[in-house]
């Protein structure tokens, strides 16, 4: 079996308090990082993510335990040791107005460079492997202020590349990004992990990237963090376990995370394809729960030829609607 690149053993991690005690998020933890896997690090808010991966950077000790890279305790190595072996992409990142995509990328080169940060022919090279890597050349020569936030998260990402550290560690890389660009975003990290055979994990609330992209989940709840494969953890039931308590609902069936749903009256389903799977979708939105028992709301779902159309039964009366929205109002019509 491979070593891990990075390994915690007993690991506790929270913070320390004189004269009050210490806060502990979680204790005994015994994790793994291996090359070429992307690992999602899911959770609520405030179970201690950030401080997982705050500890594991070692911006922040652990409360006991301890952390190894290669084999190497991570409180012996020295900060340029671990520069060469770890890099980190956090949340929020002061902006240099004047600095260019390139400058920016640049910056991860600090551990190779001397004391006066000048770059070598090697440098400019790994600079421009790692923006070409994440698919930002365009980027290189243009100011930062003129940037997207997707756009400077890109090229974040290619400075912790151009530090050539087998272990990215990513707090929330999509946070301020569209659904389009944390699609990206995920879909590159996976393919870095990949390609370059680097130990990455994200720390993210992208619950539906992470189900998709990631080899393994560390779900972290209060205390405790479960280990698996995203499907593993799905089945057995552990994330909607871990979500609940946040309001969040975890559908087995179609692998969704939405806001816990309200009491709801049980409508019937007959159907299959795309227009039943979203006709299911919107009559969960609009607080109903599909039930194959359920007796005065039947619904329909097929196609005329000329696209879907769904007939319901409503009590007895019959009706036949081209949209779903007309779905929608003849149900909230008839309630009471």
């Amino acid at each position: 079996m491979m070593r891990p690149t990075l390994e915690t053993r007993d690991l506790t991690i929270g913070y320390r308090r004189r004269a009050k005690g210490d806060i502990i998020l979680a204790r005994g933890l015994n994790l793994r990082l291996e090359r070429g896997k992307l690992i999602g690090l899911l959770g609520p808010n405030g179970v201690g993510k950030s401080t997982l991966i705050r500890t594991l950077a070692r911006m922040q000790g652990p409360l006991a335990g301890r952390v190894f890279i290669e084999g190497q305790d991570l409180a012996s190595l020295t900060p340029l040791s671990l520069a060469r072996c770890l890099s980190l992409v956090l949340t929020a990142t002061p902006w240099p107005r004047m600095m260019n995509g390139f400058g920016l990328v640049a910056l991860g080169r600090h551990p190779y460079s001397d004391w006066l940060g000048r770059l070598t022919a090697d440098d400019y090279n790994a600079v421009a492997r790692a923006i070409s890597a994440v698919g930002a050349d365009e980027l290189a020569e243009q100011p930062l202020s003129d940037l997207s936030d997707g756009q400077r998260q890109k090229l974040m990402i290619a400075r912790a590349l151009a530090q050539e550290a087998g272990i990215m560690l990513l707090d929330e890389p999509t946070a301020y990004l569209d659904l389009p660009r944390r699609v990206e975003t995920m879909r590159l990290l996976k393919h870095l992990a990949q390609s370059t055979r680097r130990a990455i994990l994200v720390s993210t609330h992208d619950l539906d990237q992470a189900l998709r992209s990631c080899d393994q989940l560390w779900l972290m709840s209060e205390s405790s963090i479960e280990i698996g494969a995203p499907e593993d953890l799905a089945l057995s039931g552990r994330l909607a376990d871990t979500f609940r308590a946040a309001g969040i609902h975890f559908d087995m069936s179609s692998g969704a995370f939405a806001p816990a749903p309200p009491p709801s009256r049980p409508v019937r389903l007959v159907g299959a394809g795309a227009p039943a799977i979203w006709m299911t979708r919107a009559l969960a939105r609009a607080g109903y729960q599909l039930n194959r028992d359920a007796r005065g709301i039947e619904i329909v779902s097929e196609s005329n030829g000329g696209g879907p159309q769904w007939q319901l039964r409503l009590n007895g009366s019959l009706s036949v609607h081209s949209t779903i929205q007309s779905v929608l109002e003849a149900l909230e019509n008839a309630d009471p």
